[in-house]
C-alpha cells in the first residue's frame, strides 16, 4: 500500500516519493495528489483516507510551502486545496499558481460551502468545489473525474474538430475558438459551450448544464433550485469571455426558467 508523504521535503521516504516532473506517471499508475490544509488532524486522517483510496499524496499545511516544493520539481496530477490557509489564503494562492506558471487542475475542499464563495472559486480557475462535508470518498471521485476526462480517449487518435457557425472546438484540448482566437475557457466552461453547441438550436436546460459542470445529481445553493445561480454565473462568465473577442456575440441564447441554447450559426460580419 502507498504510504502518505511527509510534509518536509527533506523527510520524504526515498521508497515512494511522488515522482518529479522528468518521470510522469505511467497508465496504471496512482493519482498523484497535492494536498494542502492547516488543520492537522483533519491533514492526516483525510490523506490517510486518499492513500486507502489509492491515490499517492503529499500534504501541506501552507501554501507557501507547496509552492516551494512544486518549484523544486515535484510532479502532481491534481493540487486541493482549502480555503482557510495561513499567511496566503487558498483562494488567493490560486491565481499565484497560475502567474507561476503551475497550470495543474485545482480543487477546492472547504467548509465554506456557500453559492458565493463556489462562485469565486470557478472565477478563479478552480474547476471544482467540494463541502467537506460530503467526505473524503465523494472528492476521490470528483479527483477521479477530473483526471479522466483530461486523458486522451483512445478513440480519439486523431485531432479532430468540431465546427459550429464561427466556433470551432478542440475535444482534445478542451480549448475553444472563436473567429481562430481562442477564447480561454476553463475546462468546466469548455464542458458547457461543447454540450450547447452540440445541441445547436435546442434548448438545454439548467439542470442538464450543472450536471456539466458538476455531475448528475449534484446539488450547491440554496433552496431547490439553488444551482441555477452557478449555472447563470457560468454562463455570464462564457459570454464575458466571447465579448471581450466579438462585442456583437449572441449565440448563448436564454430561454427563462428553463434554461440555454446555442443558436443557429451565423454568417460573420463583413
Amino acid at each position: 500500500m502507498t504510504t502518505p508523504m511527509k510534509e518536509n521535503a527533506a523527510a520524504w521516504p526515498t521508497s515512494n516519493p511522488i515522482p518529479r516532473a522528468e518521470a510522469m506517471a505511467e497508465a496504471g499508475d496512482p493519482i498523484r495528489l497535492i494536498f494542502v490544509d492547516d488543520d492537522d488532524d483533519y491533514r492526516e486522517a483525510a490523506t490517510a483516507e486518499l492513500v486507502d483510496l489509492g491515490f499517492a499524496v503529499e500534504a501541506f499545511s501552507d501554501g507557501e510551502t507547496m509552492l516551494s516544493s512544486v518549484a523544486d520539481g515535484i510532479a502532481a496530477d491534481v493540487i486541493v486545496l482549502d480555503w482557510s490557509l495561513p499567511t496566503v489564503s487558498g483562494i488567493d494562492l490560486l491565481p499565484r499558481l497560475r502567474r507561476e506558471g503551475i497550470l495543474l487542475p485545482v480543487v477546492f475542499l472547504t467548509g465554506r460551502a456557500t453559492p458565493n464563495h463556489e462562485n469565486l472559486a470557478f472565477d478563479r480557475g478552480a474547476l471544482d468545489f467540494v463541502d467537506k462535508s460530503r467526505g473524503v470518498p465523494i472528492l476521490a471521485k470528483r479527483i477521479r473525474l477530473i483526471v479522466e476526462s483530461s486523458k486522451r480517449p483512445p478513440a480519439l487518435e486523431v485531432d479532430e474538430l468540431l465546427h459550429c457557425g464561427r466556433l470551432v472546438l478542440k475535444p482534445r484540448i478542451s480549448r475553444a475558438f472563436w473567429d481562430d482566437v481562442d477564447v480561454n475557457l476553463t475546462l468546466t466552461e469548455f464542458n458547457i459551450v461543447r454540450l450547447l453547441a452540440s445541441n445547436v438550436g435546442s434548448h438545454v436546460t439548467y439542470r442538464a448544464v450543472y450536471d456539466c459542470m458538476h455531475h448528475v445529481g449534484f446539488i450547491a445553493g440554496s433552496g431547490e433550485n439553488g444551482y441555477r445561480t452557478n449555472v447563470r454565473s457560468s454562463i455570464k462568465r462564457i459570454r464575458n469571455k466571447f465579448r471581450l473577442i466579438d462585442a456583437n456575440f449572441t449565440e448563448i441564447e436564454n430561454y427563462p426558467s428553463f434554461g440555454y441554447r446555442w443558436g443557429e450559426p451565423k454568417s460573420a460580419t463583413p
